[in-house]
């Protein structure tokens, strides 16, 4: 009989352990609001190091000019793009317009404000674009797919 009971309760721990805590979606949206700040913070600072650590590693992009990305080559554009003195180049805080999060799964629906300069030229463009980001191994939230898009190019960096 006690063997029985142990049997039992070694079950129900082990299904207990396996299933995932409930996430609390509000601290899962400040995570990831933060996380796009904290992007925009690094672009701003010219760190490529710190623009690249919110994508996930089988990140998958689709943006104008390449239309099926790769962490590896994105942060690459971006490191170059961050490298070049004579651009002057600041994105706005996110407009987050959405976040829906489903279990280590969230959907982002944002706008971001990008202004380069080179020399006298400045040209302000609004991208739209989606973000999913998945719940890391780490707790961390990361982008593993994007989809962003300008209505116009920037003309300073064509």
């Amino acid at each position: 009989m006690i063997r029985r009971l142990l049997t039992i309760a070694t079950v129900l721990l082990s299904v207990v352990a396996a299933t995932p805590a409930h996430s609390d979606v509000g601290s899962d949206k400040a995570a990831i609001t933060e996380r796009l700040q904290r992007w925009a913070e690094a672009f701003n600072a010219r760190d490529a190091t710190g623009v690249c650590d919110v994508f996930a590693p089988d990140l998958v992009s689709t943006v104008p000019e390449v239309l099926n990305g790769n962490r590896t080559a994105l942060c690459a554009r971006l490191t170059a793009l961050l490298a070049k003195p004579e651009l002057s180049l600041h994105y706005d805080s996110p407009d987050i317009r959405e976040i829906i999060v489903s279990g280590d799964i969230a959907v982002v629906r944002l706008f971001w404000t990008l202004t380069a300069r080179k020399g006298g030229e400045q040209s302000v463009t609004n991208e739209a674009g989606i973000d999913i980001f998945r719940r890391q191994p780490d707790g961390r939230w990361s982008i593993a797919r994007f989809m962003s898009f300008s209505t116009a190019p920037n003309t300073v960096l064509e």
